[in-house]
Order: C-alpha cells, then sequence, then structure tokens
C-alpha cells in the first residue's frame, strides 16, 4: 500500500472483521488495551467496534499526554503566568485543561496572563529571542514522541546563551505505564479489568523501537503489537493479538513495519539521553504516583530547568469529584458511565481531561459515538416494549 485511501478501504476492513470472527474462540471473551489516544480515536472515528466480534472488547488506555497532564502542573504554569508574570508556551489542547480554582490556561489568559500556544518547542524559544527583557517557559507536555524537539531546543538555548528561556518539564515514558497498570498495587486498588495484550502506539515506537516492549511479553506473558493509525492497521492489530491469545504466544509483533524498526531512532535516543534523566516518581491523572515514568532536564542543562529557576514546589491536587477521567484512563469505566460526559461535560466545556484533547477516551466517544449509543438504547427501549 502507497496511499492513505488504502488503508482505509471499508471492503478490506470487513473481510479482517470476517477473520477476526472466523478466529475468535466460542465463548472466550478478549480485553486489548490500546494504549495510544490516537488509536482510541481511528477506533471512535472508523466505527472499528462495530466490526469487532461479540466477545472482544477494546479498553481505552492512558495513551493521552493531554489527558493523563496532572492538574498540579497545570497550576504551576498558571502560577508562573499569573504570578511570576512569565511568558507560558505550551500546545493547544494543554490551553483548556482544567486546573485549580476553575481556572485553565486559556482561562488564565483571559485574566491578563501571557499564555501563547504555539506549534513547537521551536517556537517557544523563538518568542524568547523576541521579548529578551522577559522570562519565556516553555510549558512541554507529551511522550517520547516530543521529547526529542524539547530536548534539541534546550540544546540550542544553551549554545545560544539564551538567559531568558526555560522549560517546564512534563514529558513521560510509555514502558513505566504499562508496567503500573500491570503490577501496581495502588492502580488494583482502584480497580482494573483483566487485559489479554496491548496495541502498542505508532509514533512513540518509531522513536524507541519495539525492543522495550519485549519486558511485557516475557515478564507478563501479554502479547503486544505495534499498529499504525489508520483503520486497517488497528484492525490488523487486533487480529494479530487474537492469534497470538489462541495460539498461547506472548510475543511483540510489528503491524507498523512502514515506520517502527527494532532499535527506533538512536539519534533521537541519544539527544533526549544527553540533555534529561528519569525523575524518581511523577505523578499521572488517573494512576496516581508512577516511579521512573518522567524525565527532568540533568543539571548540566539546570539553567533551563523553569522548575530550578523558580523554585517551585509539586503538589498534587484531586480531580473533579463527580468526573471519572481516572477511571477511564485506567479501563475501569466507559466515557457514557460518567454522569458529567455529554451534558456537563463537553469539548466546549470540558470537566476533565479526557474530553479536552480530540484523542482523549471521552471526546472522541463525543465525537464519534454519542448518537450509536442512542441508537442503542431506542432498539433497548423498543424491544423492552414489544416484550410487555
Amino acid at each position: 500500500m502507497k496511499y492513505v485511501d488504502e488503508f482505509r478501504d471499508g471492503a478490506m476492513a470487513r473481510r479482517i472483521a470476517e477473520r477476526l470472527a472466523a478466529e475468535v474462540q466460542p465463548g472466550r471473551r478478549y480485553s486489548f488495551m490500546e494504549f495510544c489516544g490516537g488509536h482510541t480515536h481511528a477506533i471512535a472515528r472508523y466505527g472499528i467496534t462495530e466490526l469487532l466480534p461479540p466477545g472482544l472488547r477494546m479498553i481505552h488506555g492512558p495513551g493521552c499526554p493531554v489527558c493523563v497532564l496532572p492538574i498540579g502542573r497545570i497550576d504551576q504554569a498558571i502560577h508562573l503566568a499569573l504570578a511570576r508574570r512569565a511568558i507560558v508556551c505550551t500546545y493547544g489542547d494543554t490551553m483548556r485543561v482544567p486546573a485549580s480554582g476553575a481556572l485553565s490556561l486559556m482561562k488564565a489568559k483571559a485574566r491578563g496572563a501571557d499564555i501563547r500556544m504555539v506549534y513547537s518547542a521551536a517556537d517557544a524559544l523563538k518568542v524568547a529571542r523576541e521579548n529578551p527583557g522577559r522570562e519565556v517557559v516553555f510549558f512541554a507536555i507529551g511522550f517520547e514522541t516530543t521529547t526529542p524537539p524539547t530536548a534539541l531546543v534546550i540544546r540550542r538555548a544553551a549554545a545560544e546563551g539564551a538567559k531568558n528561556f526555560s522549560v517546564l518539564c512534563c514529558h513521560v515514558l510509555t514502558p513505566s505505564a504499562i508496567t503500573h497498570i500491570l503490577e501496581s498495587a495502588e492502580v488494583r486498588e482502584y480497580g482494573t479489568v483483566p487485559i489479554d495484550g496491548f496495541v502498542g502506539p505508532a509514533h512513540v515506537s518509531i522513536v524507541i523501537g519495539s525492543q522495550p516492549y519485549e519486558h511485557f511479553a516475557e515478564e507478563y506473558g501479554k502479547p503486544v503489537v505495534i499498529a499504525g493509525f489508520e483503520p486497517l492497521d488497528v484492525m490488523q492489530a487486533i487480529w494479530m493479538l487474537v492469534r497470538q491469545v489462541n495460539e498461547g504466544r506472548a510475543e511483540v509483533e510489528n503491524e507498523f513495519v512502514r515506520a517502527v524498526t527494532p532499535a527506533g531512532n538512536r539519534v533521537a535516543q541519544a539527544l533526549v539521553a544527553e540533555v534529561f534523566e528519569l525523575r524518581e516518581r511523577f505523578e499521572w491523572r488517573g494512576l496516581g504516583e508512577v516511579p521512573y515514568s518522567a524525565l527532568k532536564i540533568r543539571a548540566a542543562f539546570a539553567a533551563f530547568d523553569a522548575e530550578r529557576r523558580f523554585g517551585l514546589d509539586y503538589r498534587g491536587v484531586p480531580d473533579h469529584k463527580q468526573c471519572e477521567c481516572g477511571a477511564i484512563l485506567r479501563g475501569v469505566k466507559r466515557p457514557t458511565d460518567c454522569r458529567l460526559f455529554g451534558t456537563v461535560c463537553t469539548p466546549e466545556n470540558p470537566m476533565g481531561s479526557c474530553m479536552v484533547s480530540s484523542e482523549g477516551a471521552c471526546a472522541a466517544h463525543y465525537s464519534y459515538g454519542r448518537f450509536r449509543d442512542i441508537a442503542v438504547v431506542s432498539e433497548a427501549a423498543a424491544a423492552t416494549a414489544a416484550a410487555d
């Protein structure tokens, strides 16, 4: 295949669905977690759930970097903008994540804070060059995909001697979160669901390769299939997982061979290792504190670390009491299990992080799934009426 429409061929999707239905063993239940928010979006957008056979469930994982960003980190960025009068630059979705005191970065901007949306870390450094008399902070979030550009910009700022530029680093790591889901007593205490295998992330795996996932196959006996973001990619990956489960195998397979290699991007990995090191602990929304799951800026680049420069202390803040984002990120609940979903909480007025990003499970279901829910409820009501 060479063109994107070939990866969205409906007839081919139906043929894969038929093969899936033939492979699924009667009476057996399969539960697979798609970790990446891009896969969650594809599953909702292209109606993949409707093509899956009964007994096969896809679980939405914590693979959206905006969704797992804890309130306390957003509060830090707002503090820098409002109290310390810094120019804070960040990505668009981050602007709308709810924080403490009914605030968000967007609402803080409306109160007069100088908060700017940028498309890259390089844009933030450009803002620092253009405003030499102001402190400029790049609020950096994301998984392994967006970490190399941040590292490159920190190294460039050091080379330029940019004295007014720093980074509030909230980059997190995929494998650590998967490990936490599988073994953490804290997560199990909150509730969990059985997971038979994982659809591995696409863009993350381009950077880190497929080798880091071998640990989950070998130690936990969980198969992993790395998949691209197109609907046929996802369908094929699910089929590959079903075959592994049926055959009693637990291996790392790569469906996304057109972009992912076993070793990943060595140049990007070396750049990240030069600028960043592991944090001992980091809070994830929905997962709590996860050991060695995030990065901090090395001492050699301490001048560009906003936490050190401004003496920031982190304080965790609980989510809205009625918001179910934490349970949804762990796969324990679905978006429709939340009482706020689609009424109080919408993409225009998000109460939780899962409704903010287009990759969030709630936002994806709101955009593509809620009309299907209405049809299902109507059919159930009609069946009940007919029985009466």
